[in-house]
């Protein structure tokens, strides 16, 4: 019997105690403690990765996919400093995630020991709560499910918003041994600590936006899609929403080309807005942001968390919730001329695309929004993925769209995406990346074949950044020196080494292969990755058509 076993196995039954049902490992013997008492529970589910910083990300994919906090353990040394990335994604994207990091004792510090570093307060402000309670000992046996329970009541936002915690636990050896009897628990299988947090009420902007011409802005963590739809309806109010938002779904409000349409600067100035509640987090849309910046409109930022996401300081309210008890319609024709816009943008946007035979990046995306399967979950790449979802996919129901957009890199995707399948089984679940964000994470797929999930990965391939192509670098710069500094053309067999990791791979070649392509992933089941080949160049062309032809769509 030893006293760290106990502790091990004591927190361990308390965050169980709380809800907590999946631990990420990456092998390390500091960690030896805590591993083995995971392990021993048969209600914790035990996700084995190789590299701690796909560990980190496989988790946050959890806590995405349940809202609950997942664990991660690593050893002590830069394995610890591994799971940085991860927990900046989840404080930034407000996602429970429970960093565990082991560490040597207080004698082996400053003294040149193998693998002990500084791991006090290692993630900085990107945590909800740091703990380091020190090696186990009998002294502080009752503080243990106090613990506990707090780190996951942290996690869960009992401070605000949820994020990551940080338990920094030192272990002496021996590392191996049996628990004695744990500390008494509280009776009825409940957790230690519970928060009970009452709800503000919500702020009644009637006054305000009674009869006026305003825009209703979703993006994610937007109140439900009744709320938001409801709103818009009774104010005739056009909905721009993002896929993230949930709220991008067919209704006689909802605005989806709106990126295209605000490139018109007709269309622009003669719909600019008297009034604007931004629901959520911001879209994607450079284009939106600015017009919304420069309208000189009434903005209301609501949040649930009062997450004050305001880049361009135009919100003059934030608030957590908002309602309209006396609702007055605005202006007759207000919301028609909106509709009639995005009727002609989307009938074009379809019209373009279907036009070209080979596959395009804005094609390669509204093909796969259309033809996924009910109740899938997709996890979307920053940079060009989410853009292009977010300017040209059709709204549609059914299907979750999530994205790293709390610092919006593009790293960890590929283990993200494996967290989310591996957090909703029975639910398919599906990524939209670049190359280089797959690049960035292949090493996730070690042994990705092995981990009973379902996932398959649409990998749109234009051989290096196809972002930058877009910005004035592309044009300021002499060809070669771009392509050695931006466009990064790496020449990888992305098949290949998706291959050499197990996962079947399919490379249409065609506009209408790739359709046919996911469908027979769908169908064969596992993790699959379909390789679509574009071009940089092209894709740019293809992009300036769609703007183009919209614009001109327009009356």
């Amino acid at each position: 019997m030893t006293v760290q076993a106990t502790f091990a196995a004591t927190v361990v039954d308390e965050w169980v105690r709380a809800g907590v049902t999946d631990a990420v490992l990456a092998p390390g013997s500091r960690s030896t403690p805590l591993a083995l008492a995971l392990h021993a529970r048969a209600d914790v589910r035990v996700h084995v990765h190789l590299d701690e910083r796909s560990a980190g990300f496989y988790a946050l994919g959890l806590g995405l996919a349940t809202g609950n906090p997942a664990i991660v353990l690593t050893t002590s040394g830069t394995a610890a400093v591994e799971l940085h990335p991860a927990v900046v994604e989840a404080h930034h994207a407000h996602v429970p995630l429970l960093a565990c990091t082991a560490d040597r004792p207080p004698e082996l510090h400053d003294v040149g020991a193998s693998q002990a570093i500084d791991q006090v307060h290692l993630f900085g402000r990107a945590v909800r709560w740091f703990v380091q309670p020190g090696v186990p000992d009998d002294a502080s046996r009752g503080a243990w499910r106090s613990l506990a329970a707090r780190a996951v009541a942290e996690a869960r936002g009992a401070g605000g918003a949820p994020g990551p915690v940080h338990l920094n636990l030192a272990f002496r050896e021996p590392l191996v041994g049996e628990p004695d009897a744990l500390p008494p628990a509280r009776p009825g299988g409940g957790p230690w600590h519970t928060v009970e947090r009452a709800e503000p009420g919500a702020l009644d902007v009637s006054d305000r936006v009674a009869g006026r011409r305003g825009v209703v802005v979703a993006g994610a963590d937007a109140p439900t899609p009744p709320v938001v739809h409801g709103i818009a309806e009774a104010l005739a109010w056009p909905l721009v929403a993002d896929a993230r938002s949930g709220c991008r779904v067919p209704a006689r409000t909802t605005v989806g080309a709106f990126d295209a349409l605000l490139r018109s600067p007709e269309f622009a100035a003669e719909h600019r807005p008297e009034v604007v509640l931004r629901l959520g987090a911001p879209l994607t849309s450079r284009v939106l942001n600015e017009w919304l910046a420069a309208s000189g409109a009434d903005q209301v930022l609501v949040h649930p968390r009062h997450a004050w996401l305001d880049p361009d300081r135009t919100a003059a309210t934030v608030t957590a919730s908002v309602t309209v008890a006396r609702p007055v319609p605005s202006p007759p024709g207000w919301l028609d001329r909106w509709m009639e816009a995005e009727r002609l943008a989307q009938a074009t946007i379809a019209s373009v695309l279907d036009a070209h035979t080979e596959p395009t990046e804005p094609g390669v995306a509204r093909a796969l929004l259309d033809l996924l399967p009910s109740e899938a979950t997709l996890m979307v790449s920053s940079s060009m993925p989410v853009r292009d979802l977010e300017w040209y996919a059709p709204p549609r129901e059914g299907v979750r769209v999530v994205a790293n957009r709390g610092a919006s890199g593009i790293d960890g995707v590929v283990s993200t995406a494996l967290g989310l399948a591996a957090g909703t089984p029975g639910r398919r679940t599906f990524a939209l990346l670049g190359d280089l964000a797959f690049l960035h994470d292949a090493g996730g797929l070690v042994a990705a074949g092995r981990r009973d999930v379902d996932c398959t990965f649409v990998v749109v391939d234009n051989d290096g950044g196809g972002i930058f192509s877009f910005l004035p670098q592309a044009d300021a710069l002499p060809a070669a020196r771009f392509e050695q500094l931006f466009g990064m053309p790496h020449g990888a067999d992305l098949a290949a080494i998706a291959r050499a990791h197990g996962v079947a791979v399919s490379q249409p070649g065609t506009a209408a292969e790739v359709g046919p392509a996911v469908v027979e992933a769908v169908a064969a089941g596992g993790v699959r990755m379909v390789h679509v080949r574009t071009d940089r160049a092209a894709n740019v062309r293809v992009h300036d058509e769609l703007h183009e032809a919209v614009v001109a769509s327009l009356p």
